[in-house]
């Protein structure tokens, strides 16, 4: 997955951005001042970011962050990103943007060298940065510094983010991994080392804004006085108004006298619900979802009242952000109506089963701002009980099982919550229990796929095991091989409290950590049936990707039902658990006609239990 993506296509109006780039062009054929430079010498990635550096004045720390912070230091075999962009330093090939072939003729190679060469991708990003830095900073101002008061501007502009917020977002994270350093392998099997740097990190709440970033812009090519419209080429049935709920979202609200069912006649299609949230219903939970497709093509599914879905708000891969059903109203989003009437479903350009392709840091920033926002608004703490993604959510009913499974194992859920954080929302006190944990796998951390790259090997679902080592084989789970496929394993962030431990006895290194699951065993039974029944599994983690968890564990009474929602309704029940049986809940809701229930973790999905079953 290429992390950030670069000049995105609503960025800035063509005019300015054809201007930029053929001035790039221009600039970029006098920067190999070093003939030598030109035929670099086989070397280390450290003598790479040094010459580079060297002969493009682009600091090398400054060089390795991007690179870092783009491609994780590869270029990802040649496979270029959804928007066209290669390498480490994602140098972009498509109809809106070219930086690519402008970089290749800088160093006078081909620009599919420039795809595979992890070496002359970082040369071709560090011409495009110099040339950047060249017209952005007419008066000279020397590149080798770090300082945000000259590589700002630069950087807003390679972010290609479409939101100055987003941007700013970007800057502030080159500096942050700036200011932290890292030691990280690279594809070529080297280990690249970037010290701490003593530099300042910018504001979130960054003064390079639309205008100011206008002011810059136009002023350094002397070109263009009028002002930038915020974003262009809107979907069909949106306006960039200010009418939504979520300051800077672009508003796709759907119209009530068509699509509201409180509205409509009987009978007639529709695709939510007005209502008066959070007083009529309280929201409790953030769901993240991807589109199984492109922003614009969920936009006209949900503008289309037949389809009879709908969504709160759906992020693009280059941050824009649709909001089509206000905070307030009920979207049918989460397929299981309850959660839609506690939930905010919030959708993502992308597709569950490749989304290293698709899920970028662009995206993820603005998503994270989004939740930070709602999390803020509805009083929601920061845990996987209260941002869950779709497939945490169970079906309604049996019949109706499996629900869906998206955002999926390649939405990186450490990664997202440290953005939320970042963005003013505290982690949510960890467990006093010292049995409740939770696994930060580094497949939600870093690419460990081979020679760097991040690709299906960065499939973060945790396999479940029969027992205490990997050997003894894994518990029974749906038929079928899908990546998707949610039965037998469990997710990052979740928590479980474990009954048991050992290392495991196949010799991985791993401790294998005993704990209650609802298994759904019968579907290999003479008469197949998708109720989940608890039984006692082993989970495998190194303990470095182990911490304390969070919420209360609650032990089973007699013939304990879970049910899919607050409810003593057969027809809801999904599972049963034995005595004893021993389940991490995060919440508790009251119902005026069952009493108090709690939720709980009970396989990958969450379920719900009265208190008349918990023995505590």
């Amino acid at each position: 997955m290429h992390i950030w993506t670069f000049f995105k296509r609503r960025c800035f109006p063509n005019l300015l951005l054809l201007l930029l780039i053929g001035m790039l062009v221009d600039g970029m054929g006098n920067a190999l001042h070093n003939p030598t430079s030109q035929a670099l010498a086989a070397g280390s990635l450290e003598q790479t970011f040094a010459q580079a550096a060297l002969d493009f004045k682009v600091p090398a720390p400054l060089l390795k962050a991007i690179c870092y912070l783009e491609g994780r230091l590869s270029n990802h075999g040649g496979t270029p990103s959804v928007d066209q962009g290669y390498g480490c330093m994602h140098l972009l090939a498509n109809q809106h943007h070219a930086t690519l072939i402008p970089a290749a003729r800088a160093l006078n190679r081909a620009p599919d060298a420039l795809k595979t060469s992890l070496t002359l991708n970082i040369r071709g990003g560090a011409a495009v940065l110099h040339a950047y830095q060249q017209r952005l900073s007419p008066a000279g101002v020397p590149g080798t510094t770090l300082s945000p008061h000259v590589w700002s501007a630069v950087l807003v502009v390679y972010s290609g983010a479409g939101d100055a917020n987003i941007a700013a977002m970007y800057v502030h994270e080159i500096y942050h991994i700036l200011h932290t350093g890292f030691i990280a392998m690279a594809e070529t099997g080297e280990r690249v080392i970037l010290p701490p740097q003593a530099v300042s990190l910018p504001a979130l709440a960054s003064p390079w804004t639309t205008s100011h970033m206008r002011n810059n812009i136009v002023g350094a090519l002397g070109q263009m006085s009028s002002a930038l419209p915020a974003i262009a080429n809107l979907p069909k049935g949106c306006v960039n108004d200010g009418q939504t709920d979520y300051p800077g979202a672009i508003d796709c609200i759907v119209k009530p006298k068509i699509f509201d069912c409180n509205r409509v006649k009987d009978n007639a299609p529709c695709t939510y619900e007005s209502a008066l949230r959070p007083v009529a219903y309280p929201v409790d939970f953030v769901v993240i979802h991807d589109v199984e497709g492109t922003a614009w093509e969920a936009i006209n599914t949900f503008h289309d009242v037949h389809n009879g879905v709908s969504s709160h708000y759906v992020v693009d891969t280059d941050g824009t952000i649709y909001q089509l059903v206000h905070d307030s109203d009920i979207a049918y989003h989460a397929g299981n109506y309850w959660y839609n009437q506690h939930a905010i479903g919030i959708e993502h350009a992308g597709y569950a089963e490749n989304g290293y392709q698709w899920f970028n840091a662009t995206q993820y920033l603005a998503s994270a701002r989004l939740t930070a926002y709602l999390l803020n608004k509805f009083h929601l703490p920061l845990d996987r009980t209260h941002v869950i993604g779709h497939g945490d959510i169970p079906a309604p009913s049996l019949s109706l099982t499996p629900n869906h499974t998206d955002p999926g194992p390649y939405w990186l859920w450490d990664y997202y919550f440290k953005l939320i954080n970042q963005s003013g929302i505290p982690y949510t006190q960890e467990a006093f229990n010292p049995t409740i944990i939770t696994a930060h796998p580094m497949t939600d951390l870093l690419p460990l796929g081979t020679q760097g790259q991040e690709a299906a090997l960065n499939y973060n679902f945790i396999k479940l095991y029969n027992g205490p080592s990997t050997a003894s084989g894994q518990i029974p789970q749906a038929p079928g091989d899908s990546i998707l496929n949610e039965t037998g394993n469990v997710e990052p962030g979740i928590s479980y409290a474990y009954t048991n431990f050992a290392w495991d006895a196949a010799g991985s290194g791993q401790m294998m950590y005993q704990i209650w699951y609802g298994t759904e065993s019968h579907l290999h039974g003479d008469k197949p049936g998708h109720l989940a029944s608890a039984r006692l599994v082993w989970l495998a983690l190194k303990p470095q990707n182990v911490s304390h968890g969070i919420g209360i564990a609650l032990s089973m009474g007699d013939a304990a039902k879970i049910y899919s929602k607050p409810t003593l309704d057969s027809d809801y029940q999904i599972g049963d658990a034995p005595p004893g049986a021993l389940f991490v809940s995060g919440m508790t809701w009251h119902d005026p006609e069952t009493g108090d229930w709690y939720e709980i973790n009970f396989n990958h999905r969450q379920g719900w239990i009265s208190e008349a079953d918990v023995a505590f």
